[in-house]
């Protein structure tokens, strides 16, 4: 068994730290990590199809970007962006506002995609001067109490309520497991037009935005159909409420166009980030028509560490390797590979029920039945024997059933063949042991 922790961190990790929520570690002390590899101190070497959960997007310590934040750090290490000038945060707004899908513009920079999500919906009721929210069922959107107060997931959220009032949730464009028991197309979309429905009989009238995930990760790489945003949004947009796109996990190249609410022909009016935002520094953002970001006034937000000059340098050497290399496109190139030889796969395999994805953010759900009976625990021995392969994968969903490819933007052909290589043989021998 190869990449066991040292007994002095993981005693240091016992003694040490708060660890009880999480159910089982990784069993790898990780020395280092370069490209679309993590190294263990044992000296085994592990292909990372999870990227610190669609982080390192640009590859574990892409020498640009480790560059640019070195540099910043000999000139400026902290100021407070919301105090002084910080130059490194001026050009990335500047960047972030070209980048962007529509009339996208103005941004605020804070530390993770929870702070971000807590931001943007403190400024859609700010602009709109209502205060209900609707959200989808299987979303998740943080950890904080404001951002599991609009997930969707109750296994997320379970022993810690009472949540903040005012959200009502809408279905999920779950195909696989539609919750109106009917198909895609024949459905005519159901969960989207059900929307209407949402607002009509959960909520006072007082809605001031619909928040959703382009792709929902955690939810268990839920893809909604093609139409399915310009419906919702469409019905949203009438009773005068804005769409805020949490991008924190879909964002920055993963589904092979620079944000995944591209693929759908519909613009937020504000637009979430973290994770892939800078290859692993941290920092959040959210990103909002100018109208709508002009509505703070004093006093009404702030981040004393948002916007540090580190990560922000380390941002845009990230978002420049991303558009010169054209790492969304190789994403989309390839995760068709992945996408095509799971797909064959699945028709012979018969714990795969579904394999969904956009670029290289790919589900699998694995199932015990006809009955589409989720199997958790199949996805968790699966887990582990890939890693013994030396290939590391995340494991997700509602159910816990979904195994999830995320790996760097910068994975070969090569890389991605061992991985579905991998995965192709350590699911049949689990299909023939259950």
């Amino acid at each position: 068994m190869g990449g066991h922790k040292s007994v002095k961190t993981k005693e240091l990790y016992d003694e040490y730290m708060i660890t009880g929520m999480v159910a089982g570690f990784e069993p790898i002390e990780v020395e280092r990590a370069s490209g679309c590899f993590i190294f263990g101190s044992d000296g085994k070497k592990y292909l990372d199809c999870f990227s610190g959960i669609a982080v390192t997007n640009a590859g574990h310590g892409h020498p640009e970007v480790l560059a640019a934040a070195r540099e910043q750090m000999e000139k400026l290490v902290h100021c407070c962006t919301y105090v002084y000038y910080n130059p490194r945060a001026g050009e990335l707004a500047k960047l972030l506002a070209d980048i962007a899908p529509g009339k996208l513009r103005k941004s605020f920079f804070c530390n993770s995609g929870a702070e971000a999500i807590e931001g943007a919906l403190r400024l859609a009721k700010q602009f709109v001067g209502r205060r209900e929210v609707v959200a989808l069922t299987h979303s998740f959107h943080g950890r904080t109490v404001g951002t599991l107060s609009v997930t969707g997931n109750s296994g997320r959220k379970k022993g810690f309520g009472p949540y903040l009032s005012g959200v009502a949730f809408a279905p999920a464009p779950y195909c696989y497991r539609c919750p109106f028991r009917m198909g895609y197309p024949r459905c005519g979309m159901a969960c989207a037009e059900h929307i209407a429905d949402t607002i009509r009989f959960q909520t006072s009238g007082d809605v001031a935005a619909f928040i959703a995930e382009p792709v929902m990760g955690e939810g268990g790489i839920i893809v909604p159909p093609q139409e399915y945003f310009r419906a919702a949004v469409e019905i949203v947009r009438k009773e005068g409420a804005l769409f805020i796109a949490d991008e924190v996990q879909s964002g920055f190249g993963r589904t092979g166009n620079l944000f995944a609410i591209e693929h759908y022909g519909v613009e937020p009016d504000i637009m979430c980030m973290a994770k892939g935002i800078a290859d692993g520094f941290p920092l959040g953002a959210f990103i909002a028509r100018p109208d709508v970001g002009n509505s703070f006034k004093p006093g009404d937000h702030l981040s004393t560490f948002g916007g540090n000059p580190i990560s922000c340098a380390a941002a845009i050497a990230n978002i420049n390797v991303m558009r010169r290399d054209g790492l969304p496109g190789k994403a989309a190139e390839r995760g068709a590979e992945i996408m095509r030889r799971l797909d064959a796969f699945r028709e012979k395999c018969r714990i795969v029920g579904d394999v969904r994805g956009k670029g290289l953010m790919i589900g699998i759900e694995l199932i015990a039945d006809a009955k589409k009976t989720p199997a958790p625990d199949v996805a968790k021995k699966a887990r582990m024997a890939l890693r013994e392969k030396g290939v590391l994968v995340g494991v997700g969903g509602v159910f816990g059933n979904v195994v999830r490819l995320q790996p760097p933007l910068v994975m070969t052909a090569d890389e991605a063949a061992q991985a579905a290589d991998a995965l192709e043989t350590i699911l049949s021998d689990l299909a023939k042991a259950v």
